[in-house]
């Protein structure tokens, strides 16, 4: 199998690239896999989504044999293969549910975008980060808004146009990832025993609420919007539930 896939005893979605012969290079059949699994996540209510990679490395970007086979595609066919990756990026980043990402060794290409696309990204010491296409005679157009969402438009003229690599402390510094840690797993799980404490209901309102909050201009329509919400979630059955469980000093329901 090239990827893994489980939803473990508490929930929560496991999926790990497994090509360890090609560290883990993204094709057209790893791409729509990866769609499909988010989507099963979504369709199981996973709680949390745990994307990692088995081997040296997190994935070295575009699979070369594809990328050779695409050499003599036409416009059009290589529109389509464009879209997927596209819709692979759209997939996670809208992910209804937590989205962590364990990183090690080489993120390259088309990486740096799943990377971007997640909530909680923890880096091993010897991750090493590249925006390689522009070597290649390319651009990183489908990853571009996520990737300079995450590190700045600034950091991103350097970085897109250079094609160097950087390592784990220069991605924590850009933005890129949240943490550096010897054992990702360890990290994770200890996030998820946060995570889970949290109102499911309030967990996928949160993430709405900053992907309609970031970039927005603070006026009156937003600020009216963001009392709109606050209202509807303390009237909800879990922010009635969790209020409840505050002032009578017990775990609110959805902890087992």
């Amino acid at each position: 199998m090239s990827i893994e896939y489980n939803l473990d005893h508490r929930g929560c979605a496991r999926i790990r690239l497994n090509r360890e012969q090609v560290h883990n290079a993204l094709n057209d059949q790893v791409i729509a896999d990866l769609i499909t699994l988010i989507e099963r996540a979504r369709q199981e209510k996973a709680k949390a989504i745990v994307l990692s990679s088995r081997g040296k490395h997190f994935s070295a970007g575009a699979d070369l044999a594809w990328m050779k086979s695409m050499a003599g595609n036409s416009r059009e066919e290589n529109l389509a293969d464009s879209a997927q990756l596209a819709a692979l990026m759209s997939e996670l980043n809208c992910a209804p549910m937590p989205v962590i990402t364990l990183v090690q060794g080489a993120a390259y290409g088309g990486a740096l975008g799943l990377i971007a696309c997640s909530d909680i990204v923890i880096a091993t010491t010897n991750a090493a980060f590249c925006l390689s296409e522009v070597k290649l005679g390319l651009i990183p157009a489908v990853i571009s808004p996520y990737v300079i969402r995450a590190m700045g438009e600034s950091q991103a003229r350097r970085y897109f146009l250079t094609a160097e690599v950087f390592h784990a402390e220069d991605a924590l510094r850009l933005g890129l990832i949240h943490q550096i840690s010897d054992d990702p797993e360890l990290v994770a799980e200890q996030l998820l025993d946060q995570i889970l404490k949290n109102s499911p209901q309030a967990l996928i309102a949160a993430k709405q609420l900053i992907a309609d909050v970031s970039g927005r201009s603070i006026d009156a329509e937003l600020i009216a919007d963001t009392a709109q919400r606050i209202a509807d979630i303390r009237v909800s059955e879990e922010g009635q539930e969790g209020l409840a469980a505050f002032f009578d000093k017990r775990p609110p329901s959805w902890v087992s």
